[in-house]
């Protein structure tokens, strides 16, 4: 039987995990899923941390993280956690430590929690290629324990929690070199601590394994609860899930749903943060709405009873790969096979968006679903489910409208049944709108969330969106979600971190410079970076980054490789650009845009 992170594809229920507490907030167990974020102020100004820990609090933020760069300025957390209570506040505070075990030692001090990065809290980043013997590699642990058991000794003697957050951009070298930049060293990396912890009897710590790229995530956050289940019973730690330098506005909301959304779904995770490019404020309600839907769904969608283990499904669950199907045409549009992933709309769409669909450019709807001939069955019908298999064609196949059952658990189920070669029409919900007025965000988290997942499954050769009213709106949405999932690359693909007091410049209005220099480069991977914590790494899928190297100074990446340092701010984006000309990337932007549907 196939390791498994869920008992079965079509699994909704919460994984069960132990309680940690962290201050008076507790993860895990039969607490709901927490919504947390990180102050984006210096950690050095008091007032500035206080304020914004406070606005945060009062918008329903449980807990609040901040950075501690070094020991000196972690001193700096007594005052801003005794600003924080003396303003009435119980929040919980995080000290998010990187490079620093000395700042991890003064920030426990103060802090119900202190979260630490296996891949730099006790290594040095040298890009070293490097083979360790069993024996060397024995060492190496051992150094790492040094450097680690006193955090943990201080840990358990002052009752704070603890979160080992690996992150795909910061791998040590002893990992890389043994796993490779992979999903599974991200895994094995937050192992090597939580062996160290476990040893000294310590147990109040959550995992989180965050990835820019949302199939990476998704890969990763599957491999730790399916290694975790294995290890045994005991276990049963709480899952942070967050998709780091996600982005800002639609896009950032998006690859955010895309992967806390997709495991959420399964039932993974137990503490959710959408890292946006934003102030840390407008975070708290994209993920309380995202919460607010897994919730409502969970209570009000049937079950799907069917029996379907892991090992029915002809996908790897951690392992990327599209469902090979053949390619067929539907109204003279090939789809299917090697073809990219088709958008679909309705006639009446279509017919409002008539007047102008040659200016639609990029948001162009390419098959209208009334005429596409696309079979529509519940997936639970084996009978209706064999006549097509029994088809000496391949046809194209969709879940029928009406149905009350999870969409992914849904698509699912088809795709086990189905042959193979039969290509599949996702839909974001089985139950088109007719409201014109509804709230917008929580029809874009559940189109990302569930086209995403199943796109990250490897399911899936066209999608039409349903949720949204609104023509243009619907294919806008449609084209997005494709292009977070890394399934249909359209424009220019940003990876922006979020804020926080490491951040060597202002990320929100330098990450739009670029956008506006940038933003006709159709395919193009520019990585924005505010400081080098997760800079190269997390640049891995990038063609072009721009990274924070010292105050008022940028460094231009080209992949992972640093090409040009300390560049004035100033002069920086166009540098960028000229940096992207010389690697024949560059095309001037058109002198009329195509219009952007509404």
């Amino acid at each position: 039987m196939k390791s498994a992170h869920t008992p079965s594809p079509l699994q909704r229920a919460r994984r069960v995990t132990r309680e940690v507490p962290i201050g008076p907030v507790s993860v895990g167990g039969d607490n709901p899923i927490r919504v947390q974020s990180m102050l984006t102020s210096d950690t050095r100004e008091t007032d500035d941390c206080v304020k914004e820990a406070v606005e945060l609090a009062e918008v329903d933020c449980e807990i609040v993280r901040v950075t501690a760069q070094t020991r000196k300025i972690a001193e700096n957390l007594e005052n801003i956690v005794a600003g924080i209570r003396a303003a009435g506040h119980n929040v919980p505070v995080v000290a998010d430590i990187h490079f620093k075990p000395d700042a991890a030692m003064e920030a426990v001090k103060w802090v119900e929690k202190v979260r630490v990065n296996p891949g730099n809290y006790a290594d040095k980043k040298k890009f070293q290629v490097r083979e360790y013997t069993d024996d060397q590699y024995g060492e190496e642990l051992e150094r790492i324990e040094e450097e680690f058991g006193p955090l943990v000794e201080a840990s358990k003697e002052r009752g704070a929690a603890m979160r080992i957050g690996t992150n795909h951009g910061s791998l040590s070298d002893r990992i890389m070199n043994r796993f490779g930049d992979t999903p599974l060293g991200m895994v094995e990396s937050a192992l090597e601590f939580a062996n160290i912890a476990r040893d000294r009897g310590y147990h109040d710590f959550v995992f989180s394994m965050k990835a820019s790229n949302p199939k990476v995530m998704i890969a990763a956050y599957r491999l730790l609860t399916a290694r975790l289940n294995q290890e045994g019973a005991d276990w049963n730690y709480p899952i942070h899930l967050g998709v780091t330098e996600a982005g800002d506005g639609e896009d950032g909301r998006i690859k955010s749903a895309i992967g806390i959304g997709s495991l959420l779904a399964d039932g993974v995770g137990d503490t959710i943060r959408v890292s946006l490019t934003e102030d840390a404020i407008h975070e708290i309600p994209v993920a309380q709405a995202l919460v607010k839907l897994i919730e409502d769904q969970r209570a009000s969608e049937e079950s799907i009873s069917e029996e379907l283990s892991w090992d029915d499904v002809p996908w790897d669950p951690f392992d990327y790969e599209r469902r090979k199907t053949e390619s067929i045409k539907v109204e003279g549009v090939a789809l299917g096979g090697e073809e990219t992933v088709r958008v679909f709309t309705s006639q009446k769409k279509w017919n409002a968006l008539a007047h102008k669909i040659d200016k639609l450019g990029d948001f162009t709807p390419e098959i209208v679903i009334e005429k596409s001939g696309v079979i529509a069955v519940d997936p639970r019908d084996e009978a209706a489910i064999a006549e097509i298999n029994a088809s000496g064609e391949a046809k194209l196949v969709t879940v029928a409208d009406g149905l009350n059952i999870p969409v992914i658990g849904a698509f699912r189920l088809l795709a086990a049944r189905l042959d193979t070669r039969h290509p599949v029409l996702l839909k974001d919900t089985l139950n088109p709108s007719t409201d014109s007025d509804k709230d917008f965000l929580p029809t874009l988290l559940n189109a990302s969330m569930n086209i995403g997942a199943l796109i990250c499954d490897g399911i899936g050769d066209a999608i039409i969106v349903q949720g949204e009213e609104a023509p243009g709106q619907s294919l806008r949405l449609s084209y997005n979600v494709l292009q977070a999932s890394g399934a249909r690359i359209f424009k220019t693909d940003y990876v922006a971190c979020p804020s926080c007091g490491r951040t060597l410049f202002n990320l929100q209005t330098t990450t739009q410079k670029i956008r506006e220099a940038t933003g006709h480069l159709k395919g193009v991977r520019i990585a924005v970076m505010g400081c080098i914590v997760n800079g190269p790494g997390e640049m891995a899928d990038a063609d072009f980054g721009y990274v924070g190297g010292a105050p008022g100074k940028i460094n231009l990446y080209v992949g992972k490789e640093p090409v040009n340092f300390n560049i004035p701010e100033a002069e920086a984006v166009d540098r960028l650009t000229d940096l992207i000309k010389e690697h024949d990337r560059w095309i001037d932007a058109p002198l009329e845009t195509a219009e952007i549907a509404d």
